[in-house]
C-alpha cells in the first residue's frame, strides 16, 4: 500500500464513480482504476463493488477507509508542521462560502489553514453565493467559494469542479418509476427549492424558463437537509446537484437524470477580491494544492 493508492481509495468512497474519481485526483481513469486492482490484489479481497451506474465499498472497503484518511491527514500535518516551522505570517482572512459545496470541503480547509498559520485571525461567513460575490466585489470577504458563474467579472475568479444537475423526488412519485426524464416531464409539477440567494436557484430558475417548465415552487428554504426532509415527506421534488444526491439524507429518494446536452452543469468557484488580504493567497496555495489538476483561472 503506497500513499497514491490511499488517494484514490478515498476519492472513490467519496465521488462513487472511476471517471469523477479520476478526475479528483488528476489521473486517467485507466490509471485510478488500475491502482485500485493492485490494491485489492495486495490485500487478497475486493475493496468495492462496481455497477454501470456507481460504485461502494465492500466491508473490507469500509474497514480501510478509516485508516487511509487517518495515513493522509497525519502526512498532512506533517507538512504543515513544515510551513509554520519556517513561515509564521499574521493578519487576518476574511472568507466566505456557500454550504455543502461538494467539490471543496470549507471547514477542514480553514482547519488545515489555521494549523499552518496559527497567527492569522480567521472570519468565515457562510451565505448563499449571490451575497457572497456581493461582499467580494465590496471588499468585505477577501476568499469566497461559491456556486455561481454570475455577476463575477470584477473578482479574481479560479474554477474548482462542476457537478451535473439531478432531479430529487420521493420514491412514489410517478416521475421516480424511471432513472431518466425529459425536461417537459418536470412542467406544473411542485418544487422545493433554494432561496434566490443560492447559485442553484437561478441555475434552476435559467434552466426551466429555457426549456419553457413552468413550475411551482411551493418550499424556498436555506438548508440543504431541511431541502431532502421536505423531499422525504412528499412536499414536493427537487433540482440538485449530483452530490446532494448522494448525501446520507438522501438515502431512499429517487435520483432522475436529465438529458446531460441540454442540463446545465453546476460550477464551483473560488474567487478573490482585487482588493484581498496577503493571507488569501497562501488560503488558495492549500486549495491549489488539492485541485491542481481541475482549476480554470478566469
Amino acid at each position: 500500500m503506497d500513499v497514491r493508492q490511499m488517494e484514490y481509495l478515498i476519492a472513490l468512497a467519496d465521488e462513487q464513480q472511476f471517471t469523477r474519481a479520476a478526475a479528483v485526483c488528476g489521473v486517467s481513469q485507466s490509471g485510478l482504476s488500475a491502482a485500485i486492482r493492485s490494491l485489492e490484489d495486495e490485500l487478497g479481497t475486493p475493496l468495492f463493488t462496481r455497477t454501470t451506474r456507481r460504485v461502494d465499498p465492500t466491508d473490507a472497503g469500509l474497514a480501510l477507509l478509516p485508516f487511509a484518511r487517518a495515513a493522509l491527514a497525519q502526512l498532512t500535518a506533517g507538512r504543515d508542521a513544515v510551513v509554520r516551522a519556517t513561515n509564521s505570517p499574521s493578519g487576518r482572512l476574511r472568507v466566505g462560502a456557500e454550504q455543502c459545496l461538494g467539490v471543496i470541503d470549507v471547514p477542514p480547509l480553514l482547519e488545515r489553514f489555521h494549523r499552518r498559520y496559527p497567527l492569522v485571525d480567521i472570519h468565515f461567513t457562510q451565505a448563499g453565493s449571490h451575497d457572497l460575490v456581493s461582499h467580494v466585489r465590496a471588499g468585505e470577504l477577501d476568499v469566497a467559494f461559491v456556486a455561481t458563474t454570475e455577476h463575477l467579472a470584477t473578482a479574481n475568479s479560479v474554477e474548482l469542479g462542476r457537478r451535473p444537475v439531478v432531479l430529487l423526488t420521493p420514491p412514489d412519485h410517478p416521475l421516480a418509476a424511471a432513472p431518466e426524464a425529459e425536461w417537459e416531464q418536470l412542467r406544473d409539477r411542485d418544487f422545493i427549492d433554494f432561496r434566490e440567494t443560492w447559485g442553484v436557484r437561478s441555475l434552476n430558475d435559467a434552466a426551466c424558463a429555457t426549456h419553457a417548465v413552468a413550475r411551482r415552487v411551493r418550499c424556498t428554504v436555506d438548508d440543504i437537509h431541511t431541502l431532502l426532509d421536505l423531499i422525504h415527506r412528499g412536499l414536493g421534488i427537487a433540482l440538485v446537484p449530483q452530490h446532494v444526491a448522494a448525501k446520507p439524507q438522501a438515502t431512499g429518494l429517487a435520483t432522475i437524470h436529465l438529458p446531460a446536452a441540454s442540463t446545465p452543469e453546476w460550477i464551483v468557484s473560488a474567487i478573490t477580491s482585487t482588493q484581498a488580504e496577503a493571507s488569501a493567497s497562501l488560503l488558495l496555495e492549500i486549495v491549489e494544492s488539492d485541485h491542481s489538476s481541475d482549476l480554470v483561472h478566469a
